[in-house]
């Protein structure tokens, strides 16, 4: 146990935390919530892999045994489809027991009924925080739940994992773009593609976290931040880090250990990359994570297959757009969004395309292509693939074994999770 600057913190990289020392930590947490106050938890959707369905159920008892007034949900949901009734269920733990459990709220981004006002952050704020990547104001507006005077505390659970537009998930990205308004929601995804993927992912501190970090302190009600490092060790997740408190510090101390146990070095860069899609993702909008995670280690004009059979959609939110323009690099992408209302109302469509895309290289033509090709196995058919550019291979006919044995193709399972770089940043740095 450690415990510096108001954090509370467990943490174990050889062997997974135990319930007990969970609940001792969340015990010393929430000892400033007291009796009478409304609570308010923010918990990730049905995308995210993360111990929520252990952590929620020992909150409620705790707060329960405190004699709270109110406590209800949030799902962090972003832009994300609501989840059914039963998905909701199995992410806060519901058969172990949720005594005093109020409402579970869905998050509708697009509704400017459900949000509420709070502020902006000037043109020059954007502008110190981003680096000059984006010079223009930006309206804050979040969840009408987060206006004063509705809840007393705010808890925010979530498992910090390598992030393609902040770096690092966890923290305030809980609430932006988790439960914001369109407003910061596209900004923030636009920056971290004009910061670069290849810049940001993997790192602490990047401009989108900085945005998202100064937009957190217009949050009226008093924030508690847990925020877990969790591995998935077969079929089972096991948690072994948690660190509550400051959503700043909480979060910097999570993506330490994230860091360590997260990222994986190869060493090399491989022609082909073969990756085994993780079950949790079910459409290309988060599927697109096997190719974030995994480009860094793939040679220019190689090939990232993607193996996903559960994948039916390009996503049900954007799905029109995304076939409309297609998967291209940055280059291209900044073209379109100068050239088209449509992707600058909806910039995180923008840097999605981008995001996939990965990277460019200049052609024998001088022309900028993509750095490698992606094909994909999937239920999305052969025509919809083409019209987004990516290459398509008959889920069916898949064979792990063409390529398993393969020298320079590396076969990647549960791929989306990790983050594959070459070396360390601190290595390439010193031109190790």
């Amino acid at each position: 146990m450690t415990e510096s600057f108001g954090i509370i913190g467990r943490e174990s990289l050889d062997a997974p935390l135990s319930d007990e020392e969970l609940r001792a930590a969340l015990e010393e947490a929430l000892q400033t919530v007291a009796g009478e106050q409304r609570i308010l938890a923010i918990i990730p959707d049905k995308t995210r892999d993360d111990n929520t369905d252990s952590l929620f159920p020992m909150t409620a008892r705790i707060l329960h045994e405190r004699g709270v007034r109110r406590f209800d949900a949030l799902i962090a949901q972003g832009t994300h489809a609501a989840m059914s009734e039963a998905e909701k269920r199995a992410k806060i733990g519901a058969d172990r027991g949720v005594p005093g459990l109020g409402a579970i709220h869905d998050h509708r981004w697009d509704d400017r009924a459900r949000l509420a006002q709070i502020g902006s952050l000037s043109g020059e704020q954007v502008a110190r925080l981003t680096g000059g990547l984006l010079t223009d104001e930006v309206p804050l507006s979040v969840n009408a739940l987060l206006a004063p005077g509705l809840y007393d505390v705010v808890l925010v659970f979530g498992a910090t994992v390598p992030h393609e537009v902040a770096g690092f998930a966890g923290g305030a990205k809980y609430f932006f773009p988790g439960v914001a308004g369109p407003e910061l929601t596209h900004t923030t995804h636009w920056l971290g593609a004009l910061a670069t993927i290849e810049r940001v992912i993997g790192r602490v501190e990047t401009p989108t976290r900085h945005l998202i970090e100064a937009a957190a302190e217009r949050i009226a009600p008093r924030v508690i931040s847990i925020n877990s490092v969790v591995v998935r060790d077969g079929g089972e997740l096991r948690t072994h880090a948690l660190f509550a408190g400051d959503i700043r510090l909480a979060f910097r101390r999570a993506a330490e250990i994230s860091r360590r146990l997260h990222i994986k070095y190869t060493g090399r860069r491989y022609r082909r990359v073969v990756a085994l899609l993780d079950e949790h993702y079910d459409e290309m909008w988060v599927g697109g994570k096997a190719s974030y995670k995994l480009g860094g280690i793939i040679e220019e004009g190689g090939e990232l297959i993607i193996y996903a059979p559960q994948l039916a959609h390009l996503s049900q939110t954007h799905g029109a757009l995304i076939e409309h323009y297609g998967y291209a690099p940055l280059e291209q992408v900044k073209q379109w969004v100068a050239q088209s209302p449509a992707l600058r109302e909806h910039l995180c469509v923008a840097a999605h395309l981008a995001h996939v895309a990965y990277a460019g290289r200049r052609d024998a033509q001088g022309r900028i292509v993509p750095r490698y090709r992606i094909t994909l196995a999937s239920q999305i058919d052969r025509q919809t693939c083409a019209r987004v550019r990516l290459g398509w291979l008959d889920h069916r006919a898949f064979r792990l074994e063409d390529y398993a044995s393969d020298p320079d193709t590396l076969v990647v399972e549960r791929a989306g999770r990790d983050l594959y770089l070459v070396a360390p940043e601190e290595d390439l740095l010193n031109g190790n």
